[in-house]
């Protein structure tokens, strides 16, 4: 009899692509999946991970073994959600997808308050762009996501997940207080053409809302300097290295010399919450919704 553990340490490497980003989506350290998927394979007698360059990568073998493991925690996620429901309590665990700026800002209040309000949930949380954040919701590795997208760039959303609304987050934007557009009460985007911009990396969907915005304003951006920490942005912004879009949540207060400046017409993003739609009735997921919702409120975001 193979070990569901072991089974789902296997699954997690198949959908991560590596031991590493395996363990931080389960919460272990890289020690402890490279064990489990040792023993796995003495279990089956089977190689399962090989070598390539620093990395591994899944044999055959382990391709099909994990395709199976999919497919028996699946059936073991709706047996729990089941008996969840009879209970009638938040219990087991609940594998929370953030992105960075709402790990930061939103969710260590709601995990302070699931904390207290379901103590036999154990509930952790795992820092990721919305992008893979959705997809990894889909494929049953994350329980839950909050993910943030804008109007004109909408995030993929596959069938089978439910959505909460959880209200918008303003961007506006950070310049040295000696830049001419720190005088203006308001800066309309036309006048964010030819500036040398500081943004997260490609592939992130700020970066995508950026570029789209100002090419829809005639102009090709120039990102000079792409950090994935919007704290480190707005150190550059500091330096006076360039201009940047940040949203509020999470950002804290601004270093001296760097000043915010709404944009008109405003930027925002959306925020909200993704789960599978066959664990809608499970405590645990009602639960996190409802203190998500309180949290948003108290944020000045309220939920719609």
């Amino acid at each position: 009899m193979m070990d569901l553990g072991r089974l789902r340490a296997l699954h997690a490497v198949a959908v991560h692509g590596s031991v590493g980003r395996a363990a931080a989506a389960l919460g272990f350290t890289p020690s402890a999946v490279s064990q489990q998927i040792a023993k796995l394979e003495r279990e089956t007698r089977t190689v399962l991970l090989e070598r390539q360059g620093r990395g591994v990568v899944l044999t055959d073998a382990a391709q099909e073994l994990a395709a199976t493991a999919q497919a028996v925690l699946g059936l073991v996620e709706r047996a729990e959600v089941r008996l969840e429901e009879q209970r009638g309590q938040a219990v087991g665990r609940l594998l929370v997808a953030a992105f960075a700026s709402g790990a930061r800002g939103l969710m260590p209040g709601v995990l302070a308050d699931l904390r207290r309000r379901c103590p036999e949930l154990d509930v952790r949380l795992l820092e990721c762009d919305p992008y893979p954040a959705a997809e990894l919701v889909a494929r049953g590795e994350v329980d839950l996501a909050l993910v943030q997208d804008w109007p004109t760039v909408p995030l993929p959303v596959q069938e089978g997940l439910s959505r909460l609304d959880l209200g918008t987050d303003p961007v506006d934007l950070l310049l040295p207080a000696e830049d001419e557009l720190a005088e203006l009460v308001a800066v309309p985007v036309q006048r964010l053409r030819g500036r040398r911009w500081i943004s997260v990396p490609p592939g992130n969907i700020c970066h995508d809302w950026l570029v789209r915005t100002l090419r829809e304003a005639g102009e090709e951006p120039d990102v000079r300097y792409q950090v994935g920490e919007f704290e480190t942005q707005i150190a550059l912004v500091a330096a006076g290295l360039g201009i940047g879009l940040v949203p509020r949540l999470g950002r804290g207060a601004l270093p001296p010399g760097v000043v915010a400046r709404p944009v008109v017409p405003e930027p925002t993003r959306r925020v909200y919450a993704l789960w599978r739609a066959q664990a809608s009735r499970r405590p645990a997921i009602t639960e996190a919704l409802a203190v998500m919702r309180e949290r948003s409120a108290l944020l000045g975001a309220p939920a719609r």
